[in-house]
């Protein structure tokens, strides 16, 4: 591990009140008991099968707008190219954002609502996904076409970290079945494994359309910039972007706020 890293930092924080909606950015979120960010991916679409309704089985998804208010308690929706705009309050049940989803999806959608733990992909380690703004910018330099905020609305971590080299949330996870704890203000996580992506990242984030060879360059390239010093043991393929993340244990509640400092116990 390089014995010379700069200052690193909670530059952004980034939630998805609703799983696989646009997100927003905010300077500060709570931490529940579970280890998630209170008001991430909270909400969470479902067909009359009991399927979650989400980008990785729809692309239709991603011409959904979304605009929520300063307290998270309400959404503006409208598709995207149209002005006809609709706001909701998040309340729960919800019928009449329920009814506009079933009417842009043409089948019935249900919302449904977890305060304690959301909906996040990966259960058992429900905490925060982490990436760095170096790394962000280093996978937008892979594709001529992609902004850097393209690459992080298509990448959808909850916690960027700057003041460091690209790639440097590698050094949160180790072997298997070892963890790496990291402190982020004042809150102590253990750093799991690196996400494994899906289908997700290889679509334009506002129109669902595909980018041609997404995956393999981002295979050919995460290979030739995979730092020396990370355990290979946890990379069966290279579309592993991000560090998936749980709260260490007998944590009280605390708040994370943009600017706190971040560092590797």
């Amino acid at each position: 591990m390089p014995t010379s890293l700069a200052s690193p930092y909670l530059a952004r924080i980034d939630l998805y009140p609703i799983k696989s909606l646009d997100g927003v950015s905010v300077t500060q979120a709570a931490v529940l008991p579970s280890g998630a960010l209170k008001c991430d991916r909270t909400y969470a679409l479902f067909d009359n099968h009991g399927a979650v309704i989400n980008a990785k089985r729809t692309a239709k998804i991603n011409g959904v707008r979304s605009h929520f208010s300063d307290d998270l308690a309400s959404i503006t929706l409208w598709v995207e190219g149209s002005k006809d705009k609709a706001t909701f309050h998040l309340d729960n049940p919800c019928p009449d954002l329920e009814a506009w989803f079933s009417d842009y999806f043409q089948q019935p959608v249900s919302v449904q609502e977890n305060l304690d733990l959301g909906f996040p992909d990966d259960t058992a380690s429900p905490g925060p996904t982490v990436i760095s703004t170096a790394t962000l910018e280093a996978v937008a330099s892979w594709y001529p076409d992609l902004s850097l905020d393209e690459v992080r609305r298509r990448f959808r971590a909850n916690l960027e970290i700057d003041g460091v080299p690209p790639f440097w949330e590698d050094h949160l996870f180790g072997a298997e079945d070892e963890t790496v704890a990291f402190q982020v203000g004042e809150m102590t996580f253990l750093g799991v494994n690196p996400c494994q992506r899906c289908i997700v990242p290889t679509r334009n984030s506002i129109t669902g359309e595909g980018t041609s060879q997404f995956q393999k360059t981002f295979n050919q390239q995460r290979l030739a910039t995979l730092p020396e010093w990370v355990d290979r043991s946890r990379f069966n393929h290279f579309y592993r972007l991000s560090v998936n993340t749980r709260l260490a244990p007998s944590q009280s509640n605390s708040v994370l706020s943009v600017g706190d400092g971040v560092q590797i116990l």
